[in-house]
């Protein structure tokens, strides 16, 4: 049997992704005739959706904008469940930075990866809060994200897109009383799902059946990970053994919820999709406005059972 290939999101597994995890270890995908194989990507190839492009996955997990930019560039890749129902990113800084609202960070700086899509929301936060979003000096720490010892270093006086639900969560020398930690959401972001589970077009027109199977498997997953997210820690754990064990709980207890929207897994939203895709041509990321249309394909999904 051929593998059936996902390739994740990030450069290593974090528990975002549990529901694959659990899923194949309770046999579920080898219950519909699926051997899974969990993929990373290698930056040096791109992404996700490069590697789904090219035929190097079957399925990939990716943030929302980016297929939406792939989509307006006319790229055959689609959607068919959400992994996210919210936003994932925040802004870090510490207690005695002063910083103690979005608005505080003009004339500072906020060390990020500088990509077209994390300086607009970086503008959006600090503008809709009454601040100058060009007044924010930005230093770029491409990939890294930067821990409190960083910040408490001098490297920067805040930094932008760590996950509140992982990098936040991590082991730190800065007292806890120190931290602080804002969740994009709670900042007046735009509403989106952070991240993707898709498709080539080809897979989903000449394999349908096995889309959906696939689908059924890891919606069971995602569901019981999300019902009892430390019955995923084991699973997790033996992919990420570097990782502390209080972290990989801590993580699925926060990450969980997120997964879930009216006790449905991978739920694709219009008004996130749409929204999205317009704020997104609002601030000059995504050519065009109406690129959602089309990018998600949810009636793969419309065919599992509740």
């Amino acid at each position: 049997m051929r593998p059936l290939r996902v390739m994740l999101e990030y450069f290593h597994p974090w528990p975002n992704s549990a529901g694959f995890y659990l899923a194949r270890e309770r046999g579920w995908y080898r219950q519909h005739g699926l051997e899974l194989a969990l993929l990373l990507p290698d930056p040096w190839h791109g992404d996700g959706l490069a590697h789904l492009l090219r035929g190097d996955c079957d399925f990939a997990v990716f943030p929302s904008n980016r297929l939406l930019v792939r989509r307006a560039g006319g790229e055959p890749l689609r959607a068919i469940a959400a992994i996210n129902q919210c936003g994932l990113e925040a802004i870090q800084t510490l207690t005695d930075t002063g910083i103690a609202r979005p608005r505080d960070l003009a004339g500072r700086r906020l060390a990020m990866n500088p990509t077209p899509r994390g300086l607009a929301m970086v503008r959006h936060l600090v503008a809709g809060d009454g601040g100058d979003p060009d007044a924010v000096i930005v230093v770029d720490a491409g990939t890294r994200e930067l821990r409190p010892e960083d910040l408490a270093a001098g490297v920067a006086d805040a930094s932008f897109g760590g996950y509140w639900a992982w990098e936040a969560l991590m082991d730190s020398r800065i007292d806890a009383a120190r931290r602080v930690t804002w969740p994009v959401d709670t900042l007046g972001a735009p509403a989106y799902h952070s991240y993707l589970l898709g498709a080539h077009e080809r897979t989903l027109a000449e394999r349908p059946q096995q889309v959906r199977d696939f689908l059924a498997a890891t919606a069971r997953g995602f569901l019981a990970a999300a019902a009892e997210p430390l019955a995923a820690l084991d699973a997790y754990e033996r992919a990420t053994p570097y990782f502390p064990r209080e972290l990989l709980a801590a993580s699925l207890r926060a990450i969980a919820p997120t997964w879930l929207h009216g006790g449905r897994w991978g739920q694709l939203r219009q008004p996130l999709l749409q929204g999205y895709a317009q704020w997104l041509a609002q601030y000059g990321v995504l050519a065009d406005a109406d690129a959602w249309r089309g990018a998600a394909d949810g009636r793969f999904l419309a065919e599992i059972p509740a």
